[in-house]
């Protein structure tokens, strides 16, 4: 189903879904993606085996539900978006895919006096699926840059927290709007729980300013980079775990 003109929610479901644990939106999953054409039956065998040969990529869980046996996945999709986004465009009924995990559930500490959100595109799925996670009484503001005012997408959100759309239009290039959106805000009293996540330029920018200009503690909060300008996936992971050793 296409959510917004750059937004492609995929529908996953079946019995292979039954072990999947419960309350896990936000947090990641990998997918083994098929290639166009290939039979489930030469895939099935190819996941079996741990081929490296299958294309992985890693997503956010934004819906689960377990009675149902059925995953919402998000996809940002664009001419030219790579093996996933491609994967989503042509999915239909029928259609196969391999998932693992769930790994960790991403999300500020919910003890925090107020909350503050960073996402582009690619990490509002893990975003909103934290938000609507949070108690109702929780206040903050969430900083959601998209490609168009067309992706605005509903959140629920808790009616304390303000959901506020900057438009960005091409992600080939790295944006400072929600660095600029953070530098203007009134910031309460009392300590953020903080989710910022999104291109790796646009995070290091905002991960500077948390840190060394607000003081913020940077064991505290979830900041990732989760693409950078110019790298697929698994170029981005080897230069995030070389930058990290």
């Amino acid at each position: 189903m296409r959510m917004t003109p750059n937004m492609q929610r995929v529908t996953l479901g079946g019995s292979d879904l039954a072990d999947f644990p419960g309350e896990q939106e936000s947090a990641h999953i990998k997918l083994f993606l098929p290639e166009a054409g290939q039979s489930s039956e030469e895939f099935g065998r190819q996941v079996q085996s741990g081929s490296k040969a299958i294309t992985r990529r890693t997503y956010t869980v934004r819906h689960h539900r377990p009675d149902a046996l059925e995953l919402d996945i998000d996809f940002v999709v664009h001419e030219g978006g790579g093996p996933a986004c491609d994967w989503a465009l042509r999915a239909g009924p029928g259609d196969i895919i391999g998932v693992a995990g769930p790994g960790p559930i991403k999300a500020p500490d919910r003890e925090s006096d107020w909350f503050l959100f960073g996402a582009d595109m690619a990490a509002i799925p893990a975003a909103a699926a934290a938000l609507e996670a949070l108690p109702q009484d929780a206040v903050g503001h969430a900083v959601f840059e998209i490609t168009s005012d067309d992706d605005i997408q509903p959140v629920s959100a808790p009616p304390g927290i303000m959901i506020h759309w900057l438009v960005h239009e091409d992600p080939h290039v790295s944006s400072a709007q929600q660095l600029e959106f953070f530098r203007t805000l009134d910031w309460p009293t009392g300590q953020p729980g903080v989710f910022v996540a999104g291109e790796s330029g646009a995070v290091a920018g905002l991960r500077s300013y948390l840190i060394k200009e607000r003081g913020l503690d940077k064991r505290k909060m979830y900041i990732s980079a989760y693409w950078k300008i110019g790298l697929i996936e698994d170029q981005h992971q080897i230069e995030k775990n070389a930058e990290a050793a």
